[in-house]
Formats: C-alpha cells, structure tokens, sequence
C-alpha cells in the first residue's frame, strides 16, 4: 500500500514534468550526444520513448482505477471476465510499447516459425522456455505471446520489478508471481509449481531457465559452482556454449512435474545481446535495432519421463539454441 500510495502519484507528475519541460529536455540530451558520430546520436530517441513510456504508464494506470471500480472495488477482479480484460490492457500497453520502439529505435523482429496447424495452438497449455539476454526481451516475448499467438502469459520476476508502478498493479492482479530476492530458489520454484498446475489451454508460462541476463563473468561463475558441486558433465557441456549461462534445471522440471498435459516450447534469439548495462545500450545501441527470434515446439509425449533425462534434454536444447545463435548472430 505504501509503494503504490507513493509511487503511482510520482509516475503521473514525472510524466506532467517530462512534457511541461520537453523543449529542455531536448536541450540536455542533444547536447550530451554531441560527441557521438551524427549517426549514432540517440540522446532524442531515448528521450522520445521515455516520455511516450510515462504517458502509457499513466494510461495503464487509469484504465485500472476503471476495472478496479467496475470490479466491485477489487471484490471481483479474480473471476475470469475481469482478467481477461487486464490481458487486453497488457496486450494494448505492450503494442503500444512496440510499436514506439519500432519507429523510435527502427525496431524489426524476425521470428523463424516452425511449420504449425494455427487451430493446434490452443489446444493445451505451453511451458516457454527462453534464453535472457539484451535490453526488452522478456516484453517482446510476453508482448508476441499474447499478441500473435493468444496466449495469455504467466510469469515468475523479481519482486523489485513492482516498483514499476503499472506493472505493480496489473500483473499483482493476474497469475503471476513476484519473488523477492532473499526467497532463494526454492521459493522460485514454489511459484513455478503453483502457476503451472492451474494452466488452462489457452495460458503459458514463460521461465528464463538462466536466472538473468548473459554475460562472460556470469558464465564463468556459473560454470565454477557446476564445479563445485560435483556436476562434471553439466559443467563441460556449458563449458562447450558460448551465448549461454548453463539453464538451472529445477524451475523447468517442477513446471512440467506440476502440468504433465503442456508442451513445451524453446525460444533462442539473438539482436541485442551485448547491451548488458545502460551504459551499454546509451553507447552501443544501433541506428536500425534487429532482433531475430526462432522457436520451436516439443510435445508433452515427447518430453523424457525421469528426473536425469530432463536435465539431459533440456542442455540438449540449450545446445542447439547456443548452435543457432552462432549461425544468426549480426557481428
């Protein structure tokens, strides 16, 4: 109550600010990308998406106060009818989000799809499986799941992710999960078991089966403590992947434990993968960002039945993902 009493006021006078002050703005940030090359100044497109991100911020923001009132003051926002409207206002909030960076940052996504009957896509639920690297990966997956596939996403983020004050309300409301940072894993993987057993045919649940962006020093250490804990053949084959953290098999597992009828999808990508930090993508971040996606299906019979197995085939899959990047990767 505190962070939303605090933070959803400040989000709508920081937007009243950004555009009473935009003429400064556009001042500042023109004069701080003046000793970039002309073609690399961005300082006016990221100031262009900020203020076009607050404003849709507040729009989200409105729009709940309306589906908080005509939900009966919150008292009959968990029945079907009402979730299924916050799903919309994500999907238009995401759209919209897209379609800024597209003419903002001259996005384009390429998705390489597998040859797939559309009336089987909602025949029963998935477990999506992604990589994690590069700035907006986590929205543009959950933006194309509801977007062009219908699917209605669930997901399990960090608890400091609600200090986003739209995200804070809406995804609060939805069947997700915020874990906060002391939870450990085993607190991780609660949420994974609790969201997947309840999946109905038309939902997905999306895990980053990595634990966090890509990076060298990630890799290394997530390779040691393979290491250190005895787990030889792990440790080599993510020894042998050079895009990836080695996946952290117990979110995936308790996923599929928790709703054997799903199948399982894997999503590799590849774009922005080295714009780690902020730093990053204010000094690297392309004049024509690009982003190439591939996926691909894997039924629930054809998912192996043991624990071991499962480890086994999920590396099996990160090797290919880790295969496809190298083949697809912009130098």
């Amino acid at each position: 109550m505190v962070r939303r009493l605090v933070l959803v006021p400040l989000v709508i006078v920081l937007a009243v600010v950004a555009v009473v002050t935009l003429p400064l703005w556009l001042v500042v940030v023109t004069a701080a990308s003046m000793r970039l090359p002309p073609p690399q100044r961005r300082g006016v497109r990221f100031l262009w998406f900020g203020v076009a991100w607050l404003a849709l911020e507040c729009g989200v923001l409105a729009a709940c106060l309306g589906l908080w009132v005509a939900g009966g003051f919150g008292g009959r926002l968990h029945r079907d009818t009402h979730q299924e409207r916050h799903y919309q206002l994500i999907r238009w909030f995401l759209s919209r989000v897209y379609l800024v960076a597209v003419r903002v940052f001259r996005l384009t996504v390429d998705i390489q799809e597998p040859r797939e009957d559309p009336s089987a896509r909602l025949a029963r639920p998935v477990i999506v499986l992604s990589r994690h690297a590069g700035p907006g990966d986590s929205f543009l997956l959950v933006y194309h799941l509801l977007q062009l596939y219908d699917r209605r996403p669930r997901i399990v983020m960090k608890a400091a992710l609600q200090f986003d004050p739209s995200l804070d309300v809406v995804i609060n409301r939805l069947p997700n999960a915020f874990v906060p940072r002391k939870g450990g894993e085993s607190g991780i993987i609660e949420e994974i078991r609790r969201l997947s057993a309840t999946m109905d045919a038309d939902d997905a649940l999306v895990i980053f089966p990595e634990g966090g962006n890509f990076t060298p020093r990630r890799r290394r250490l997530a390779i040691r403590r393979l290491e250190e804990k005895g787990l030889a053949e792990e440790a080599k084959r993510a020894g042998a992947m050079d895009h990836l953290l080695p996946p952290r098999p117990g979110g995936a597992i308790a996923a599929i434990e928790a709703c054997p009828a799903a199948d399982v999808v894997f999503v590799a990508h590849t774009g922005l993968d080295d714009l780690v930090t902020i730093g990053d993508v204010w000094r690297k971040l392309p004049v024509s960002a690009r982003i190439r996606a591939q996926w691909w299906r894997i039924p629930a019979a054809r998912i192996p039945a043991t624990r071991e197995e499962r480890i086994r085939w999920l590396y099996d899959q990160w090797e290919l993902i880790d295969d496809w990047i190298s083949e697809n990767r912009v130098p």
